[in-house]
Formats: C-alpha cells, sequence, structure tokens
C-alpha cells in the first residue's frame, strides 16, 4: 500500500481538529488574526483529504465508498466542504466550530477502523457510482448543515425570549442570518441530492437490470427529496419565514435520518454491497 495514504489516514483526525481549535477559539475570543486564517487551515485540510480520497481511488481501483468507514471519510470531507462553500457565498465565519465537530468526529471514526486490503464487488469499481454516492454524500451534508443552523436559531431565540445575553448572543449572527444559512444550506443539500437520483437513475439500468424502483432506499430517498422539493417551493411561493423555516429544516433533516435508520438496518436493498 502506498505509505502516503497510511499516513494521511492518521493526519487528518489531527488537521480537523486543529481546525475545530482554531474556529473554537475564535468563537469565544473574535482575535482579529485568525478572520482569515482560520479559513485557509479550513482549506488546506480540505485539500488534503481530497488528496487522500484520490490517492485511495488510484490504489485500490475504485471509489472510497465500498464500506462503512470509507463513505464516514467521505462524509467528514463532504460537511467541511459544504459548510467552507456556505462560507464563502454568505462570509458568515462564526458557526464554523459547530459544523467542523460533525467532520472530525466522522474523519475519526473513519481513521481508526478503516481497512486498507479487501476486495470488492466489481459494480463498485464504477465511477459513475462513485459520483452518484458522492453527490448523495454532499446533499446529506447540506441537509445536517442545515439543521446545525435551525438548532443554532432556536437557541438563540430562548435565548432572547429569557434575555439571556452572553456568549452565544454575542457571537451567533442574528436570527434573520441563521435561517437564511439554514435555508440556503437545504437548497444546497437538496440541489445535490437531485444531481446523485438523477446519475442514480441513469447508472442503475446498467448496474442492475431486475431493479425495482420500489427498492426501500430509493422510495426514502425519494421521500426525502419530496419533502425537501415542497418546502423549498413553499418558502418561495408563501414566503415562509422565521420559526416556519427552521421547523421546515429540522423537520426535514429527520425525516432524512429516520429513512436511512430504517432503510439501512432494518430493510433489504440493492444498496447493500457489504
Amino acid at each position: 500500500m502506498n505509505e502516503s495514504i497510511y499516513i494521511l489516514n492518521i493526519l487528518l483526525p489531527v488537521l480537523y481538529l486543529t481546525v475545530l481549535i482554531v474556529y473554537g477559539y475564535d468563537f469565544l475570543n473574535e482575535k482579529r488574526f485568525l478572520y482569515n486564517s482560520k479559513r485557509l487551515f479550513l482549506f488546506l485540510t480540505l485539500l488534503i483529504h481530497l488528496i487522500f480520497l484520490l490517492l485511495r481511488t488510484v490504489e485500490f481501483d475504485h471509489p472510497p465508498i465500498t464500506t462503512k468507514f470509507e463513505i464516514f471519510s467521505v462524509l467528514a470531507f463532504a460537511i467541511g466542504f459544504s459548510y467552507f462553500v456556505l462560507e464563502l457565498l454568505t462570509d458568515v465565519r462564526g458557526t464554523g466550530a459547530f459544523i467542523i465537530l460533525f467532520s472530525l468526529i466522522f474523519q475519526t471514526v473513519s481513521s481508526f477502523f478503516i481497512e486498507h486490503n479487501y476486495i470488492v464487488p466489481e459494480v463498485l469499481r464504477n465511477r459513475l457510482l462513485g459520483l452518484h454516492v458522492i453527490s448523495a454524500l454532499l446533499g446529506y451534508s447540506g441537509i445536517t448543515i442545515s439543521a446545525v443552523y435551525g438548532l443554532l436559531f432556536i437557541q438563540l431565540y430562548r435565548n432572547l425570549k429569557e434575555n439571556k445575553f452572553g456568549i452565544i448572543f454575542n457571537r451567533l449572527p442574528s436570527l434573520e442570518v441563521l435561517e437564511k444559512l439554514s435555508f440556503k444550506s437545504a437548497v444546497i443539500g437538496f440541489v445535490l441530492l437531485t444531481i446523485a437520483i438523477t446519475i442514480g437513475i441513469i447508472w442503475l439500468p446498467q448496474a442492475f437490470p431486475n431493479f425495482s424502483y420500489f427498492d426501500p432506499k430509493l422510495v426514502s430517498t425519494a421521500f426525502v427529496w419530496i419533502i425537501y422539493g415542497a418546502g423549498i417551493s413553499a418558502k418561495f411561493l408563501t414566503n415562509w419565514y422565521g420559526k416556519k423555516v427552521i421547523i421546515f429544516s429540522l423537520g426535514g433533516f429527520v425525516a432524512a435520518m429516520v429513512s436511512l435508520v430504517l432503510t439501512t438496518f432494518l430493510s433489504s436493498t440493492f444498496h447493500s454491497f457489504y
């Protein structure tokens, strides 16, 4: 095995921990010198993580999606990358610690348990499948980030109602900004999930000639897609704002997680390769 893959696998949790500490320290202390440098730390970490994923793809001749611990690593990258894009689009930099924590958790678990030598089914070597899974994970990352902003909105809302003006009040953006961040994250997640579904529709007949569109995984994904599509449409058509947007975000996230758990552990699906 390429030694650099092993080294990067060990290094990545350290890098994400460093990024979390930098974002967390800046959240607590608001140091001016960290205003731009923390974004650079995150960018370099994501770049190194991308190199790691590409090296694994080349070394093992398949996208890094063949085991749950490979997927955990891709999910850690997806969450970090989704937040990075959102930060660039909005220039809101005070919430990174709450998001990067998830990347750290997923990558730490992955680095501890990921395997480096195993045989994978031929169907998992398809590059189109890799694009499908990565798009889906990026989509669910957007949904997760949307829910995190929703929880921050609720916490700040409660603090305001109870006249608690502590560090959360001082450091977090306003309720209006948190609502916009939550909604934009949901839109990003929905768009990426749409891409994943489209790729899946193209790839499925090639890989599984006898597959069923009533497969639990397909049904649950379509269910989540419809929920977010309806919520996003309602936002634009009826001018939802405030708590309605947050309830939609959190409700959609709960539905997505319940669907994932049910289809992963309690049902039989052709998506189960290992």
